[in-house]
This record gives C-alpha cells, sequence and structure tokens, in this order.
C-alpha cells in the first residue's frame, strides 16, 4: 500500500529531452516510458482544456482516449473536426485520427485498461460565486468507482485549495491508497494551447512522493519542465495566475475611467507610460475582461480565504461594471435612443470563437435599453442570432468595439467608432 498522504519538499527538474520541431519526427515512433502498461484517458476530453492536451501526447506516439459526456463532440472529434479554434490543431487532430492513436468517447469503461486518467472537466460556481464542490464531487465520486490499482490520476481542473488532499485521504478511507494521485494544472491560453504546453513547465503537486515522480514523468513527455510543489501550493498557483491577470485588468480599467473623468485620452496616457520605460511593460489594456476562467478563478479564492479578498472583488467590481460605465459615457456624446448601435466582437477575448462569459453579451444589454436598435457581429462566434458585418457597418451609426478581432483591423468606418483598447485601425 501507498504512503500516508504527505507534503514532501520538492525542487524543480529540468526535463533532458530536446525539443522535437518537426512534425515527422514527434509522430514517427511510440516513445517508451510512462504510457507504456495502457493509454491515456483524459476525463472531459473534448473540452478546451482536454482536447488539445490530447492532441500534444497523441502527437508524440501515445495512444490517448478522449472521454467526454456530449455525444454530439464526440462524434465531431472522431469525424476530424475541431469542436472549437485551437491554433495547429485541425491537421493534427485529422493526423492522429489517421494513424489511431487519438478516439474519443463516451463509454466510461475507456478508463479500464489505462495508464494514466487525466481529470478536466469544468468546476462552475453557483449564483453567489462560490464554487460548486458539490457537484464536483458527484463527478470525482463516480469517477473513482472506474479507477484500479496502479493507475495515475491527475486532477488538471481547477479546484478549490485542499481538494487534491481531500481526495488523498478519501482514496485512504476506502482503502485505495494504490492509486497515485496528483494536481497538474492547466495555465494555457485558450487558442495556443498545442504551442504552450511544449514551452511552459508544468506544476506538479503530488500526494505523495511516488505520485508526483510518475505525473513527472507523464508530462516530461511534452513540456520542457517539471516544477514540483505541494498539492494545496499547486492549487493556489493556479488561482492566483488567474486572479494576478483578472487584477491587472481591472488596474487598467479603473486607470481608464478615471482618465475619461478628467477628459484625457487614456491612450496618450498609455503609450506614455510604456515608451522605453520597462517598469510599465506588464501594464495591460483596458477593455473586457471576461471568459471562463478569470472571474471564477478570483472569486474562488475569495471564498477559500473565508470570503475576504479585497483587491479580487474590487476588480471584481470594476470589470464587471465596465460594460456599464462605458454606456453612461457614451449617453453623454450620443442620442443613443435615436441611434442604431452595431457592436463588434461577442467572443471574451481577440480572434477567438468562445462566447462563454463574455462581457459583450452584458453591453448588449445594456445597450438594448437605451439604444433604437442594437446590431451584434463576430467573425468565428456561430450565434444565428448575429448580423453579417457589412450589414451593420451599412445600418449602424454608431459602433463600439466589444472585442479586438484582427479582423476589424485596417476597415474603412463611415461612422463614429467607440474601442477603449485602441486596437482596431492600429
Amino acid at each position: 500500500m501507498r504512503a500516508k498522504t504527505q507534503n514532501p519538499s520538492y525542487s524543480l527538474t529540468e526535463n533532458p529531452m530536446q525539443p522535437i520541431t518537426e512534425r515527422e519526427q514527434q509522430t514517427a515512433s511510440r516513445p517508451a516510458g510512462a504510457l507504456e502498461s495502457g493509454p491515456l484517458v483524459i476525463v472531459g476530453g473534448c473540452g478546451h482544456v482536454g482536447l488539445p492536451l490530447g492532441l500534444a501526447f497523441a502527437r508524440k506516439g501515445y495512444q490517448v482516449e478522449l472521454l467526454d459526456t456530449s455525444a454530439e463532440r464526440v462524434a465531431l472529434v472522431n469525424s476530424g473536426r475541431m469542436p472549437f479554434h485551437e491554433d495547429d490543431a485541425d491537421e493534427l487532430l485529422g493526423e492522429t485520427l489517421k494513424a489511431g492513436r487519438l478516439r474519443a468517447t463516451t463509454d466510461n469503461r475507456a478508463m479500464e485498461n489505462a495508464s494514466a486518467i487525466i481529470v478536466t472537466i469544468g468546476t462552475p460556481v453557483d449564483e453567489y460565486l462560490d464554487p460548486s464542490v458539490g457537484e464536483f464531487d458527484r463527478s470525482i465520486d463516480q469517477l473513482l468507482q472506474q479507477v484500479r490499482p496502479g493507475q495515475l490520476l491527475i486532477l488538471r481542473s481547477t479546484v478549490f485549495p485542499g481538494v487534491t488532499d481531500r481526495l488523498a485521504r478519501q482514496l485512504e478511507q476506502q482503502r485505495r491508497g494504490d492509486v497515485d494521485l496528483a494536481y497538474c494544472p492547466e495555465r494555457i491560453v485558450q487558442g495556443q494551447s498545442l504551442i504552450e504546453l511544449e514551452r511552459l513547465p508544468q506544476l506538479i503537486g503530488g500526494a505523495t512522493q511516488r505520485a508526483a515522480d510518475r505525473a513527472a514523468d507523464l508530462f516530461r513527455i511534452i513540456c520542457p519542465k517539471v516544477i514540483f510543489l505541494k498539492p494545496v501550493e499547486a492549487e493556489l498557483a493556479k488561482l492566483f495566475c488567474n486572479a494576478w491577470r483578472y487584477i491587472n485588468f481591472a488596474i487598467s480599467n479603473q486607470f481608464w475611467v478615471i482618465a475619461n473623468q478628467f477628459e484625457a485620452d487614456f491612450q496618450h496616457i498609455y503609450r506614455a507610460l510604456r515608451e522605453d520605460y520597462p517598469r510599465m511593460a506588464s501594464v495591460a489594456r483596458p477593455g473586457f475582461a471576461a471568459g471562463p476562467c478569470l472571474l471564477k478563478d478570483t472569486m474562488q479564492l475569495g471564498a477559500f480565504n473565508h470570503g475576504s479578498f479585497v483587491l479580487g472583488q474590487a476588480a471584481m467590481m470594476i470589470n464587471e461594471g465596465l460594460p456599464y460605465l462605458l454606456v453612461q459615457n457614451i449617453k453623454h456624446a450620443y442620442p443613443l435612443n435615436e441611434m442604431t448601435v452595431g457592436l463588434l466582437g461577442m467572443a471574451f477575448k481577440p480572434n477567438s470563437d468562445d462566447p462563454r462569459s463574455s462581457l459583450s453579451y452584458k453591453l448588449r444589454k445594456v445597450l438594448l435599453l437605451e439604444c433604437r436598435k442594437v446590431l451584434c457581429t463576430d467573425p468565428f462566434v456561430p450565434d444565428p442570432d448575429l448580423t453579417s458585418l457589412n450589414d451593420v457597418l451599412e445600418r449602424a451609426d454608431l459602433l463600439i468595439v466589444g472585442t479586438p478581432h484582427d479582423a476589424y483591423k485596417g476597415l474603412k468606418f463611415r461612422q463614429p467608432v467607440i474601442d477603449i483598447t485602441t486596437t482596431i485601425g492600429k
């Protein structure tokens, strides 16, 4: 039986493998190592986190099973079509399917022969922005009925700090200590996963030394470096990353609001702050800070700290309130009740097809209360309620940039354009 859960002190470990740049070399043969006794199964494998991860391992020659509850996504992936945009993924998906190294399924029996199982299911929050621990626990309880002795079980979902250690205790109480458990958070920019998985270090939080070593061996297949932490440290590191980004956006958005109150051009200030001044290089552009992770993870951190996270809570008020402040500013300059307003971009970030938690939709709700008509468009988001770009450009009296897609750059506009990021036309 495995030793009791402990929190050893770990050190950074380098990966001795040299990076392989040619796809022919990447997929030529199946290497020996961490997955010799069975395939890698990724739970939630057809989602934004699981699918690129599966492709990264399949690219290295390993057998990957993508387990997902969505029959529609499973069918889409098995047909060679990506359910969402990810750079370099379309060709790779076809290659790995053709080679027989990747398969999507809804059958939980896929886990029976797995060497390792990586869990990438979502961790939602409730109406109070607290983590829905009960929902996650139910999913994990079902999963534990499937795991067998000797398997490596890796949590990759964003979890409430302490979940990994709690799950390790649960395994011990069930006399399942022969399952090696680790927490290895995902820290990838959506859309660039396949690039960043091979460039960025992987955090490893093993419930035991053996689990940490096995998880490290697994991720060394696809990443250049692993960094060992205690499980709770790895859990906090993930939340700290997203909270820091969310707060950074809030700082710029607050500065933008202040500049507007003084009738100053924030973009002139922004350029002046950064020009030949490296200490301001990390300041974010103002704009909508949204998506399925930043707000949720910031609020999870506050919940973990007994509801006390003043910076995070202030950032939420600034970022989530920005659509309202933007419309109030516009009302002072334009008679919105007489105007048709066009909203450019509904995805939560530039050049993405993902509208989850996008503040452009909140902006649309506010505009619907103020304007004669609101037309929305996006070149990537598959929403039947959206209008074509040409139609919006022809009919709108005023344009607001919700998401600064590259497709909007260089366009000539006959009407006024409001873009607080000032990336359009630059």
